[in-house]
């Protein structure tokens, strides 16, 4: 039985690796719920981030200029969320609902692209934002 359980560890440890990071190192995280966790020391910018990781979360990042993504400053409230803006209203549409039309705005969101832009009823957004009908 032993003999078995040592094969078997041989052949689990030949995948299995240490992993250093050095102080300065870019890490990609991957979150999962694991057993077994570790402190890192986070710069005081991301202290709202939760401090504490399984090592095997962490990937060394290689850096790629394709990974930047230009974005513009979110006003962002105390419990880190924010309200969505809408910017321009893309397309219309009238659905047929029990013989009954339902206006619908398809509206682009303020830091988001086209492909999230979201159908809206028209009479809530012109409600909430008459700011988009003034033309």
């Amino acid at each position: 039985m032993s003999t078995a359980q040592r094969r078997q560890k041989s052949y689990a440890d030949v995948q299995r690796k240490d992993l250093e990071f050095d102080v300065g190192y870019m890490v990609f995280l991957k979150v999962a719920p694991v057993k077994g966790s570790y402190r890192l020391a986070l710069p005081s910018s991301l202290s709202a981030v939760h401090d504490v990781f399984h090592v095997s979360m962490l990937r060394k990042y290689v850096a790629d200029p394709t990974h930047v993504v230009d974005f513009e400053p979110l006003q962002i409230s105390g419990d880190l969320s924010y309200e969505e803006q809408p910017f321009e209203i893309l397309a219309r549409e009238v659905k047929m609902l029990h013989n009954r039309g339902i206006l619908l705005v398809k509206v682009l969101w303020r830091n988001r692209g086209v492909e999230k832009a979201t159908w809206e009823r028209e009479e809530d957004m012109r409600a909430q934002y008459p700011e988009l009908f003034e033309d």
